[in-house]
C-alpha cells in the first residue's frame, strides 16, 4: 500500500550513515507541553514514562500540531495514548548503553560496530536521537476509557523478546492487532509523521530519520536541552 513501512530486510536503521550524516538546520521551534496544547481534549497521556520534570509530555510545537491532526482523524471511540516525547540526553545515553550492554552479553565476540548498529534498531544513538530533539513520540491507541488496544506487542518490546513482532510490518501481526496498527499508521502518516519501522510505536517529524524518509535536505530539529 502507498506509504507502507519498508520490508524488514530493507529497513534503514537509525545508526546508518544515511541517517547520521543528515545535516540539521534547527528551526528554533519551542518545546510545548502536550497537556496544554489541545491534545488534552482529544488524546490520553500514559504515566508509563512520566517523570517529575514533565519531560515526557513535551514535543516540538510542529509535532504537537500534527499529533492533534492525527487524533482528530481517528475513528470514533479510538484515541491516541501518548507515552513519551522529549527525552533528556543523559537518559537517552543510559537507555542506549543498557541495551548495547545486553547485546554484548549475548554476543561477547561480536563486532562492536555491528553491535552498535543492532542496538540502533531499538534505541537511537544518543548523538542523533529524535527524542532528544523533541521530534519523536512513542504512542499507541486506547478506547474512551483509556484502555490500551491490542497492537500486537507492548510498547517498547525489544526485537529479542517479541521475536521481531515490534517491527511495524512484521508478518506475525495479524487480525485485530494488524488492523489497529494500520489505523494508527494511517492517521499519523496523513498528519505528516514518519515511523521507525523497527518500532511500531515510534513516530517523528523534523528529525534526521524524517529527512531520510521524506527526502528532505536537512533535519528541522536538533538536540535540545530542556534544563
Amino acid at each position: 500500500m502507498p506509504g507502507e513501512a519498508a520490508p524488514l530486510e530493507s529497513v534503514v536503521l537509525m545508526g546508518d550513515s544515511r541517517v547520521t550524516g543528515i545535516p540539521v538546520s534547527d528551526s528554533g521551534e519551542d518545546l510545548v507541553d502536550v497537556r496544554d496544547h489541545g491534545l488534552r481534549m482529544s488524546s490520553y497521556l500514559s504515566s508509563y514514562r512520566a517523570d517529575d520534570a514533565g519531560d515526557f509530555a513535551h514535543v516540538r510545537a510542529g509535532v504537537a500540531a500534527r499529533l492533534l491532526h492525527a487524533a482528530e482523524a481517528l475513528p470514533r471511540g479510538v484515541h491516541l495514548l501518548l507515552i513519551e516525547g522529549y527525552r533528556p540526553p543523559a537518559l537517552q545515553r543510559q537507555y542506549f548503553d543498557e541495551y548495547l550492554g545486553s547485546l554484548r552479553e549475548a554476543s561477547p565476540d561480536g563486532d562492536e560496530e555491528q553491535l552498535r548498529m543492532l542496538a540502533s534498531r531499538y534505541v537511537s544513538p544518543p548523538e542523533i536521537a529524535p527524542h532528544g530533539a523533541g521530534a519523536a513520540i512513542d504512542l499507541t491507541l486506547c478506547d474512551g476509557d483509556g484502555t490500551e488496544l491490542d497492537l500486537g506487542t507492548p510498547v517498547n518490546a525489544t526485537p529479542e523478546e517479541s521475536a521481531g513482532a515490534c517491527y511495524t510490518r512484521h508478518p506475525s501481526v495479524t487480525g485485530e492487532a494488524r488492523r489497529n496498527r494500520d489505523t494508527l499508521s494511517e492517521a499519523l502518516r496523513a498528519a505528516g509523521l514518519v515511523n521507525y519501522p523497527t518500532e511500531w510505536w515510534h513516530w517523528s517529524y523534523g528529525d534526521r530519520y524524517w529527512a531520510v524518509a521524506t527526502g528532505a535536505p536537512c533535519a528541522l530539529y536538533g538536540a535540545v536541552d530542556r534544563r
